[in-house]
């Protein structure tokens, strides 16, 4: 039976986001591993039939003995494992994963999830994170792109590929996420869904909230999502105020896409493919998104939905007023043209598709 490693930073977005493809590789009997740190969704893929081995990660510092546990977790897995290939996720798996593959000569498939702060920003990090790239990545079998800029990104820092492929994002499933009826419009209803982090853009969304519900009493502005940031006490503040309603971490949003007429993902943080707004747009939904990679590709300026400048509370106000100006038909209508958008472009089954075609080239030319 062929192996299958996947490393990953989080249990709810590897259920959440790569369940399809690992059904599809157990399917086709191969036996995957996964590797991540603990999480309720964990149980989840369990029952999917994965294996799991639990490996601590912290996500967002930059600390050198954490670091080399990590590489050094990964290569002790992967030596035991012996696996056929590796599939990788976000920044820190991507790396180490890649150095790890490297040494032991395993076909190895990154998915670049965005770039991050770190990488994008001209730094010393920036420069130390490049380098290590320019090694981890050298000979993996493919690299997975979720967007056009992230793919120039590493053509201009000369990291050497030897084959990359541009994916639409993590895909959506359609029929998880299928088409709502539109809401009855008596009261126009937001909603913003991301971790509550300043560059998700959340004080563009609480500034346009604050200016448009003082204008247009019919309307309501909701926040989901988990405080990455000290912000809680601003929402609760504003929550008591009846500005926005706060609901904190939500495991199903699409009980509120039900009640939604519109998504606003103000972000200004790297992404490599915005879920928020796949989701949103499979529901029905128009969006308000920033003009960045990762979210204009999945809006068509006043077809499904609108682009703004970032961290620009003016254009987002003069957006979300834009929309409120459409008549309930022009609203829903915009909401079907991101459905269908989502079906022909965006569908994750596309994406298990192109993962499942480069596993079996590159196992195929290992075994030659």
């Amino acid at each position: 039976m062929k192996k299958i490693v996947i490393l990953s930073n989080h249990h709810a977005y590897t259920y959440n986001f790569r369940k399809e493809i690992i059904q599809k590789l157990i399917d086709e009997h191969y036996k995957v591993y996964v590797v991540l740190p603990y999480g309720e969704k964990v149980e989840l893929l369990k029952e999917i039939g994965c294996e799991f081995i639990d490996l601590p990660l912290d996500r967002r510092g930059m600390n050198p003995i954490t670091d080399l546990k990590l590489l050094l977790g990964y290569y002790k897995i992967i030596k035991n494992i012996k696996p056929d290939a590796v599939l990788s996720y976000t920044v820190k798996p991507n790396i180490y994963g890649g150095l790890v593959c490297r040494l032991q000569s395993i076909p190895f498939f990154p998915n670049v999830t965005g770039l991050g702060s770190a990488v994008e920003n001209e730094s010393m990090i920036q420069k130390i994170l490049v380098q290590m790239y320019r090694i981890a990545y050298k000979k993996a079998s493919c690299i997975f792109f979720q967007n056009e800029e992230n793919q120039q990104f590493f053509q201009n820092k000369k990291i050497a590929i030897k084959k990359s492929r541009k994916i639409p994002g993590s895909g959506v499933n359609t029929q998880y996420f299928s088409l709502l009826p539109y809401p009855s419009d008596e009261t126009i209803e937001f909603v913003f869904i991301s971790r509550i982090m300043k560059e998700k853009g959340i004080d563009q969304y609480l500034e346009a909230a604050e200016f448009i519900r003082g204008k247009y009493q019919n309307t309501k502005f909701h926040v989901l999502g988990f405080c990455e940031e000290n912000y809680e006490q601003k929402l609760q503040e504003l929550d008591k105020k009846g500005i926005i309603h706060y609901h904190g971490m939500q495991s199903d949003v699409r009980e509120f896409h039900k009640k939604s007429h519109c998504t606003i993902h103000p972000t200004y943080y790297p992404e490599g493919m915005s879920n928020v707004l796949l989701e949103s747009a499979a529901s029905g939904r128009p969006v308000i998104t920033t003009n960045r990679s990762g979210c204009r590709e999945i809006v068509e300026e006043e077809i499904n939905g609108y682009i703004v400048e970032q961290q620009n509370s003016k254009n987002l106000i003069e957006k979300i007023e834009a929309f409120l100006a459409l008549n309930y038909e022009q609203k829903m209508e915009m909401g079907l043209a991101g459905r269908m958008k989502v079906e022909n472009e965006f569908d994750r089954k596309i994406v298990v598709d192109a993962y499942f075609e480069e596993i079996e080239r590159g196992i195929g030319e290992k075994n030659d």
